[in-house]
């Protein structure tokens, strides 16, 4: 199994993925501090240009993809938002078509976005993994390279917030990192690990696609059905081999959340920090609210990984107070 970055290998990253976008603000809120009962700080992945940390990842990863295989044409990934725009918008700067699929039913505005970074974009029936598997298809169909969710190669991009971060924000006892397919937490347990540090890493899974969780305490792969679609960026039914092994190695543990603690700490960022979190971006901070009795006294990191929650389900969460 590929070990996870060095920091020069996290450095030499984010002078790439710094060419591209500005470091994303680490910050400490005083009415989030009251709610939690504890010092939090969040890293607001919401900031970079695509709203969500996985622009870091693909930027690195078509970097060396094209160096690897100056000839290649384009690609094929599967997505239900994120990931697809990261594809997108670091095809476009790369030159390579981009072919994303997506569940049907997949959000609306998640969808758009990646239309007008230049995708071409297809709605499969079924769920993530039906996408994933139709996406192979193609790329053996139509000569596209096959874009991983989670890929070894993504690892040092993603750590690069996790650098700013760890850099940037006072110590830190505790992140809770949310886990879809894995390379946000690998990232930042890489960045914890090259810097020395000790700060313990928490994941966090919705209770409607627990395979991480379930994994973790099982030790080995366990896939289970998704039903979530507040946290849509989790709802992944098969784990990531190289993830799960360096999420085994490394994270203190895995807890599941709700949609209700989930919908509840959406409702806790917009109002105490003014910040959009869609579902996947407020995992980490439901997880804190549900712990705080046992975080008094903690300096607590949350990655508000991404704030792409589309209006009309964002309405109705925070209406529903």
């Amino acid at each position: 199994m590929q070990p996870l970055p060095s920091l020069a290998e996290i450095e030499a990253a984010a002078a790439l993925v710094h060419s591209a976008m500005l470091p994303t603000p680490q910050l400490s809120w005083p009415l989030l501090n009251a709610r939690a009962g504890c010092e939090v700080w969040v890293k607001h992945e919401n900031h970079t240009p695509l709203g969500a940390f996985k622009v870091r990842g693909g930027l690195v990863f078509f970097a060396a993809l094209k160096r690897a295989q100056p000839g290649l044409r384009g690609v094929v990934a599967a997505t239900r938002g994120n990931h697809g725009q990261s594809v997108a918008f670091a095809a476009r700067r790369n030159g390579l078509r981009a072919v994303i699929v997506v569940p049907f039913g997949n959000s609306p505005e998640k969808n758009d976005s990646m239309r007008a970074l230049g995708a071409e974009l297809i709605e499969h029936e079924g769920d993530f993994q039906s996408a994933l598997e139709y996406s192979r298809q193609l790329a053996a169909e139509q000569g596209l390279f096959p874009m991983p969710s989670m890929d070894a190669a993504l690892i040092p991009g993603v750590a690069t917030y996790a650098l700013e971060f760890f850099r940037h924000a006072p110590a830190l006892d505790v992140v809770y990192v949310p886990i879809g397919m894995g390379s946000g937490i690998c990232g930042v347990m890489a960045a914890r690990d090259a810097l020395g540090l000790r700060t313990r890493v928490v994941g966090v899974v919705s209770d409607r696609a627990p395979m991480y969780a379930l994994s973790f305490a099982a030790r080995r792969a366990v896939a289970h059905p998704v039903t979530t679609e507040l946290t849509d960026c989790l709802a992944c039914r098969a784990p990531d081999e190289t993830a799960l092994h360096h999420i085994l190695q490394g994270a203190e543990r895995v807890v599941q959340v709700s949609d209700v603690e989930v919908g509840e700490a959406m409702r806790a960022l917009f109002s105490d920090t003014h910040n959009v979190a869609e579902g996947a971006g407020a995992a980490g901070l439901a997880a804190v609210l549900r712990e705080r009795e046992n975080l008094r006294g903690q300096r607590v990191g949350i990655i508000l990984s991404g704030a792409n929650v589309d209006r009309a389900m964002f309405a109705r969460v925070l209406s529903a107070a």
